[in-house]
């Protein structure tokens, strides 16, 4: 799974890079995330392929009661999202998650006492995006409207599963050229999958 990660370019760059406007660039810092605080962190959404906003990390479904919820929507896995009710009704509403690296930690014994701290990134601290979903909603006691996203996961690569060897999963990568497929159709074969699983990292 993925719940650590960071962001280390500046506005600038950022939109240089994904061809997009930062909306609010004022309100961005750079900064490593932790996703059990819900940051703010810089996406791309299909509706919004031009612009750069920040979403909240940690997506909250529109039917959801309160807040909380989004403690369990840090991930998706891909596999799934078309059975579960957090997921199977937004998958057309997709997004960039844009960063330069993310974190795991190696179990060094069965029962993760003792752990090593991994950064996974690109080389020369590339930028790069993950697949993800995203989500408004509507909070009912004050009528605040949040936006928020999740990062889609896949079947670790055989190197990412020697690092991550506790779960096997880690984020799907999306090639340069794969992030306008992504954000137009979504058309991620299983297949192609695979191939992104072995061609990153």
């Amino acid at each position: 799974m993925c719940f650590h990660s960071q962001q280390s370019k500046d506005a600038q760059t950022l939109e240089k890079r994904f061809n997009a406007n930062f909306l609010k660039a004022a309100s961005y810092k750079p900064s490593v995330y932790n996703g059990f605080t819900f940051p703010n962190t810089p996406i791309i959404t299909n509706l919004k392929s031009d612009q750069i906003q920040l979403f909240s990390w940690g997506l909250i479904p529109s039917w959801a009661k309160n807040i909380d919820f989004r403690k369990n929507t840090l991930n998706a896995k891909i596999e799934t999202i078309n059975e579960k009710p957090s997921f199977k009704n937004i998958q057309n509403q997709r997004c960039l998650v844009l960063l330069d690296a993310f974190f795991e930690w190696q179990w060094l014994d069965p029962l993760g006492k003792k752990k090593q701290k991994y950064c996974i990134e690109m080389p020369n601290a590339a930028l790069f995006a993950l697949a993800g979903l995203w989500s408004t909603w509507t909070d009912p006691f004050t009528d605040t409207i949040w936006n928020t996203y999740t990062i889609l996961t896949t079947e670790a690569n055989e190197q990412m599963s020697q690092i991550h060897n506790s779960k096997k999963r880690m984020p799907l990568i999306l090639l340069p050229e794969e992030e306008k497929i992504w954000l137009q159709n979504g058309q991620i074969s299983k297949e192609r999958q695979i191939e992104l699983r072995t061609s990153l990292i």
